[in-house]
């Protein structure tokens, strides 16, 4: 037997079969929402899996506005940003982000579950989130996909 003859096959962009799922976000933990679309966009579920490459599927996160929290992070969770100036640090409360940018709620958590490198920021734009049930992406031909049948 050539032992020579056996090789490992690594994934990259070029071979990753890449699909388009929707994933409708209505009544779901924005948590476990967002880690189970941060290793869609990954590919964690695939069998291709590299970790150093772009092997994952783009994802529609539809009804953004109907996601929900557990116990009382509505009102206790609270979203930091800082403009760079002395006293720019502004906060927002995940009450308000949700009535106004439910969008952007769903983005930053997922976001906050992919690698902090380029690979990191080639994944997140795999991700389109919208409020509402339409988007404009059917010429994807995207797929729905039931996040309650992944583990």
């Amino acid at each position: 037997m050539n032992t020579l003859s056996y090789k490992t096959i690594s994934g990259n962009t070029e071979t990753a079969d890449k699909k388009w799922f929707i994933v409708d976000a209505e009544g779901q933990t924005v948590g476990r929402l967002a880690s189970k679309v941060a290793k869609i966009i990954r590919g964690k579920y695939k069998t291709c899996y590299t970790p150093h490459a772009d092997c994952g599927d783009n994802v529609i996160v539809l009804n953004a506005e109907k996601v929900a929290f557990s116990g009382t992070k509505l009102e206790d969770k609270e979203y930091v940003r800082f403009s760079g100036y002395p006293g720019g640090q502004r906060f927002t409360a995940a009450k308000d982000m949700l009535a106004k940018h439910p969008e952007r709620l769903i983005e930053k958590a997922v976001k906050g579950m992919l690698p902090k490198n380029t690979l990191g920021r080639q994944l997140y734009r795999n991700l389109k989130v919208y409020r509402g049930s339409e988007h404009n992406h059917e010429a994807q031909q995207p797929t729905l996909l039931n996040l309650d049948t992944l583990k």
